[in-house]
């Protein structure tokens, strides 16, 4: 039985304690057997270690590899920027790693620094972290709990708990046991440690420290939440382990060809010497079919998408989140301060025979009930608004008085008019507030409260402006209106006034009876405006919005169905009934199932566990330290930019806004980044295979090497940076958020890139092996110089087709995107370097390669790409 379960004394006796306390020897004695009250810390692993793990990744080692070949080759430069390049990631992977780590720490900052106890049967005040089970604490209104424990004294004690469960509403809290099963936000009679009291006083006995706490075990769950590889990182690293053995067969087939025609070919010709021409040039072909770049230039599209997240309020703190964002299929929200305002707001009312649906904009229209009604509210009420315009309060009394503003009645301009005399505070078990106001002469006894309350104990109720005794008929329009707005989830006061005589300067409970029954507010916290319309656009980029809260079950549907997150067919459950069905039960109806409500931090946890199973790609939303498990489980974490620093530690990304609609803009760079990435990809391995094709048919037919090893490795450089990163920050496909979310299982080449790559490798090595067979007529230098010039002008020109998948150039606009003329310019001027008079040697180009040879070699390569355009719009209408 749960400590919640039991009536106080059997839990002082669970816990071998009593109201008097323990003595300090036997609070020693615990220390020592149950260790300090705080969040232990778990070994790290060593920076060095982590240094070292970044380069396990496949394609890591096979950038490693290339570069100590381009080393022995003599390329030190490029082999020392692909060093330097690997150098950064790797940091940037222990600083992201530290960072995540930084979750633990700020659930450590949360707790109470001291706690007020009974040792040895006197009150003292003690370092919180010495707390131990057994101790009886004392809280008081701006007290953080120090431990987890069962309430053994409550005067109108109420905590806000929202960093565990997620909601605004302060919880009265309560001595009495429950004997149900209860969620972590119904058990009204436990105080959990960090949370705050906003309200009253009491006592508690510590049933749980440290790691035993709740926060304690959110802790352990945030250590133990998997850290989920992204889309595209799973993609890339099988797609570079089988890169790595192609290359290595093709360059073995290559070279035993060579050798072979060397060994039994022309006995004149010095063997060693081209049995090594042979074998460097095969290893010069896999630096060059290899784009080691392709790490960077992922690295850097990444950032151009964060810097654009930056811009629409959305802050990435792990740059893989970009990419998982395109893929997101599912989106688990919160609901308090996510889909709503976390702001309570008074959004109808009810007098009974009132003419008016709304309160006229001018009080002076107003009938004598509606006064009435906005002075009760305003002035039986302990909210306030501080110099600093900040809200002070209870979020129902605070909805009180901004419900008064808005009504063209200041709240301190009454309260000043209308001053208190006497007050009979709020309790839990009253459930009312009394105020004393004398209003235009008359003192009157002001209340508001639960509206079982207010019914039972009114004599009378306020109708046309006169007092008449409450009757059935009257009794059950309250009803019936309490009970309409408790259908639409919503929040109901009653308020009503009791005349006193103008002697009476004191008030007691026996007062609060033969109330005038006014009329009822109810209130909510309201939808924001721009969720309407996301959850709309979402719907239509194939992405299910789930919500997930501490709120009661009721509310949250009503929430659900108002702003369309909920379909016909849909149901909502609640955490123990989620806790009630096994993992098959839960996985068989999770696809139906659009809310949970009043859920637990293990809960969340589970649930998203359940939709990565059926292959999901799952986003977390959230903002509250109960939240911090799941946000680290998600494929991505989304917190809130006014949440915790727990829940922002463990997130990817954060919303400055804390505007649903921002992560739908999020989605929509997050797609156009993964587009543009394969764009890039389908760039360099088109450039890589054209050359390879090339290589491939000389070999075949017995023709000499198109290219000289440097000319590969120079190709290289100009041809694998530059154009890709320009292609990684072209604007979005006009379809970009009218596709489904692409399945986890597709491949970086799926999706029409393969047939992309090979369709403009062909075109490429067409135009490559043309070129030669024309220069080849000359001489084999010739031959040579007009492949490497139609190879290297061939593959900057395909930056342009490359652009879009569906559009071409000209209807994209020509130079609509600034970085691709830059790039493209910069290609011809680097390849202008190679056919300069002192570096025609270096790259084997003879005196005779002149410009008719040049614009030979380029108009080949400008039809090649003019055909990949019309390529392009073929298949598209295919």
């Amino acid at each position: 039985m749960e400590f919640y379960q039991r009536q106080a004394e059997d839990v002082l006796k669970a816990v071998a304690s009593t109201e008097q306390g323990l003595s300090q020897q036997e609070a020693n004695a615990r220390l020592k057997r149950d260790g300090y009250n705080e969040i232990e810390d778990k070994e790290k692993v060593p920076t060095w270690k982590l240094f070292l793990e970044t380069f396990k990744d496949p394609m890591v080692i096979v950038l490693l590899a290339a570069a100590g070949v381009q080393m022995l080759l003599g390329e030190w430069v490029e082999s020392l920027i692909i060093f330097l390049v690997l150098l950064i990631n790797s940091v940037i992977s222990v600083v992201q790693t530290r960072k995540a780590e930084s979750s633990l720490e700020a659930l450590r900052d949360m707790s109470a620094p001291e706690a007020k106890v009974i040792r040895d049967g006197t009150k003292q005040t003690i370092a919180a972290k010495e707390l131990v089970q057994g101790d009886i604490v004392y809280l008081e209104a701006g007290d953080y709990v120090p431990a987890d424990g069962r309430v053994l004294e409550s005067g109108s004690l109420k905590v806000n708990e929202g960093m565990l469960t997620g909601e605004s509403e302060a919880v009265d809290k309560s001595i009495e046991a429950i004997e149900e099963e209860a969620a972590l936000g119904d058990r009204r009679n436990m105080v959990f440690s960090s949370s705050l009291v906003v309200y009253g006083r009491g006592t508690f006995v510590v049933t749980g420290t440290g790691t035993k706490t709740e926060v304690g075990k959110i802790a352990d769950m945030l250590s133990t939440a998997e850290q989920k590889e992204t889309p595209l990182q799973q993609k890339l690293n099988s797609f570079s382990k089988k890169l790595g053995i192609g290359i290595l067969i093709l360059c073995i087939v290559i070279f035993v060809v060579q050798a072979a025609r060397i060994w039994f070919g022309d006995s004149n010709v010095d063997t060693t010497t081209a049995l090594l021409n042979a074998l460097m040039f095969s290893v010069a072909i896999a630096v060059a079919a290899i784009p080691e770049a392709l790490q960077s230039i992922v690295t850097i599209v990444l950032s151009v998408g964060t810097n654009k997240m930056a811009k629409q309020h959305a802050i990435i703190r792990k740059l893989p989140a970009v990419e998982t964002l395109g893929s997101t299929s599912i989106i688990c929200t919160d609901k308090t301060g996510t889909l709503t305002q976390n702001k309570m707001t008074v959004t109808d009312h009810y007098l009974p025979f009132n003419k008016h649906e709304r309160l006229p904009e001018d009080p002076s229209n107003w009938h004598e009930a509606e006064r009435l009604l906005v002075y009760i509210a305003a002035l039986c009420n302990d909210s306030y608004i501080n110099q600093d315009k900040q809200e002070v309060g209870d979020p129902t009394e605070i909805a009180l008085i901004n419900f008064a503003n808005k009504h063209a009645h200041n709240y301190e301009a009454l309260r000043e008019r209308f001053p208190r005399e006497a007050e009979l505070p709020f309790d839990s078990d009253r459930k009312l507030m009394s105020t004393v106001n004398t209003i235009d002469g008359t003192k009157l006894l002001l209340a508001k409260g639960g509206p079982d309350v207010m019914f039972q104990r009114a004599g009378y109720v306020f109708v046309n402006g006169e007092e008449q005794p409450i009757t059935d008929d009257l009794r059950e329009r309250f009803e019936g209106a309490n009970e309409e707005f408790s259908n639409q989830a919503l929040r109901v006061l009653a308020y009503g006034y009791k005349r006193l005589p103008d002697t009476k300067t004191e008030v007691t409970h026996d007062d609060e009876y033969d109330f005038v029954l006014v009329g009822l507010t109810a209130m909510m916290d309201p939808p924001r405006e721009a969720v309407y319309s996301s959850i709309e656009e979402s719907k239509a980029a194939g992405i299910r919005t789930i919500m997930i809260t501490g709120d009661h079950k009721t509310t949250a549907q009503a929430i659900g169905r108002d702003i369309g997150l909920m379909g016909d067919d849909d149901i909502a459950i609640t955490g123990k009934e989620l806790d009630n069905m096994s993992d098959d039960e839960l996985e068989e109806k999770i696809e139906h199932i659009s809310v949970y409500a009043r859920v637990s931090p293990e809960n969340k946890i589970r649930i998203v566990r359940a939709w990565q199973r059926k292959g999901a790609v799952t986003a977390m939303t959230g903002d509250g330290v109960n939240d911090a498990p799941a946000l680290k489980q998600a494929d991505i974490g989304v917190a809130m930019g006014s949440g915790t620093d727990v829940s922002k530690d463990a997130a990817a990304m954060i919303l400055t806004d804390d505007n649903f609609v921002s992560i739908v803009n999020a989605v929509q760079v997050g797609r156009t980044v993964f587009d543009n990435i394969k764009k890039a990809i389908g760039y360099l391995f088109a450039g890589n295979l054209g050359a390879i094709i090339a290589i491939l048919y000389a070999v075949i037919f017995n023709l000499p090497n198109p290219f000289t090893a440097l000319q590969l490795l120079f190709i290289n450089l100009v041809n694998d940076s530059l154009p890709a990163i320009a292609l990684g920050v072209e604007k979005s496909e006009p379809n970009v958020m009218k596709r489904k979310p692409r399945p986890t299982d597709e491949g970086i080449f799926a999706g029409g890139t393969l047939q992309t790559v090979i369709t403009r490798g062909i075109l490429i090595a067409v135009a490559v092996v043309i070129s030669f067979y024309i220069g080849l007529d000359h001489s084999n230098e010739m031959g040579v110089a007009m492949a490497f010039t139609t190879l290297i002008i061939s593959r900057t020109l395909q930056t342009f087709p490359a652009r879009s998948n569906t559009e071409t150039s000209i209807k994209m606009g020509f130079f609509s995107n600034k970085y691709v003329i830059g790039a493209v310019l910069l290609g011809f001027v680097l390849y202008g370097i190679t056919v300069l008079p002192f570096a025609r040697d270096v790259f084997n180009i003879p005196d005779a390669f002149g410009f008719s040879d040049w614009a030979i070699a380029t108009g080949l390569a400008a039809a090649a790409v003019i055909c990949m355009e019309i390529a392009k719009k073929m298949f598209r209408r295919a």
